[in-house]
């Protein structure tokens, strides 16, 4: 009779451990206390102003549009920003030719340009429960203003045309519908692809990309987890 407690021991201590693990990783995954988040970014940025009340309206959101669908969830997170942040070119508002801003950053600001629409709506949309490998925040070139532009593409499934989510419009439409924009590479906090004719080729991680690795350590810095859900 000795084995067959043993293994339920065994089995008992196992299921424990998953427990914890859950646990833990829960706890890697915990609320964002904006309380602490708006203390840290006065502390790193000065006073917030009109700001504070666009962070509050964001912590809002993400506390109201979790249980909509994933359509739902796009809908509501691409709106927000676009009707929250004024485009403004990096030069003007940061004084350097490429910066890229965290979501607080952009609210405080109220404003940012397209790279940080895109990647507010990437955190927002990780936060509320849309899995990394659905979404890609996707450099490509405007064929129209003939610039280079940045927004965010979501995949319902991995061969699925995604859609796009863009500062310049609130409409969100299928890839294909969006024949004014060019795909040259995508990145989540996944991996890094290329994404122009020959494919959807993954080729690496987003340690390579300074910029990703610099929004990742600001928003730390402003209070979110060590390991945010990115």
């Amino acid at each position: 009779m000795a084995k067959p407690r043993m293994l339920e021991t065994v089995v008992w201590r196992l299921g424990l451990a998953v427990l914890l693990a859950l646990v833990l990783l829960g706890s890697l995954r915990a609320d964002w206390d904006f309380s602490q988040i708006s203390r840290r970014a006065q502390a790193l940025y000065g006073p917030l102003g009109p700001g504070q009340a666009r962070i509050d309206a964001w912590q809002q959101l993400l506390a109201t549009q979790q249980q909509g669908s994933e359509l739902e969830r796009l809908r509501q997170v691409n709106l927000f920003f676009n009707q929250q942040l004024r485009y403004v070119e990096d030069i003007d508002l940061w004084r350097d030719v490429d910066y890229w801003a965290t979501p607080i950053q952009s609210l405080i600001k109220g404003a940012g340009d397209c790279e940080d629409y895109a990647i507010a709506k990437y955190f927002s949309l990780r936060r509320m429960g849309i899995p990394s490998e659905k979404l890609r925040i996707t450099y490509v070139k405007a064929l129209r203003q003939n610039r280079a532009h940045m927004v965010l593409t979501y995949y319902s499934t991995p061969q699925a045309q995604p859609l796009v989510l863009d500062s310049l419009m609130d409409a969100i439409k299928p890839a294909g519908e969006r024949t004014d924009l060019l795909p040259v590479y995508a990145f989540n906090g996944e991996g890094l692809w290329l994404t122009g004719a020959s494919g959807n080729k993954k080729v690496g991680d987003t340690k390579r990309l300074s910029r990703w690795q610099d929004v990742l350590k600001k928003m730390q810095a402003e209070g979110f987890p060590a390991e945010p859900v990115y």
